[in-house]
């Protein structure tokens, strides 16, 4: 009767100290959880200096070279992304990285291939010279100078541009 009495009460030690794992456990989750439900903007995508502020995308244009940048951002759940390249005459360009007419395959989203922007439903293929410029069709959807702001040191596309993007992303990658 004793070993029963001590089996049990270790039994009640062992069964708290797994309560209080698990809900500790599931405490740090729920916090980071929590933590990247309020950082829900920009991913790190490399080395770019980029900032979220106001859930606005904050490019830096001294980043910006001619082989494209893609700036991954989340909002209200959704994924998407920026693209910001240098064409050949100097200018920054900004588009959304889905197709114009593929994006609602799920797979109209662009990669940088052989110095091209090359979308991975249709296959056709757009030189940094095109980016922004080129509109209707298959290519990238443009950000022009009414849907960001731009100074000497940074491009920002506001949150307000990112909502009203989310359906053409809908079915994104």
């Amino acid at each position: 009767m004793n070993r029963e009495f001590i089996n049990r009460k270790n039994s009640k030690k062992l069964a708290i100290i797994i309560t209080v794992a698990v809900t500790l456990i599931l405490v740090a989750f729920a916090i980071r959880f929590s933590s990247s439900l309020n950082n829900k903007n920009v991913k790190d995508s490399g080395t770019n200096s980029k900032v979220v502020k106001d859930n606005d995308i904050v490019i830096q244009v001294k980043d910006v070279t001619d082989t494209p940048s893609f700036y991954p951002a989340q909002m209200n759940g959704t994924d998407m992304e920026v693209i910001a390249v240098k064409a050949s005459d100097g200018t920054i360009r900004t588009v959304f990285n889905t197709c114009q007419v593929c994006y609602s395959s799920g797979k109209g989203y662009y990669k940088y291939e052989d110095g091209k922007l090359v979308c991975q439903n249709c296959g056709n293929s757009f030189g940094m010279d095109d980016v922004e410029v080129t509109k209707g069709g298959c290519n990238p959807v443009p950000i022009t100078k009414e849907y960001k702001t731009v100074t000497d040191s940074s491009i920002t596309i506001s949150k307000d541009v990112l909502t009203q993007a989310l359906v053409i992303f809908d079915n994104w990658k």
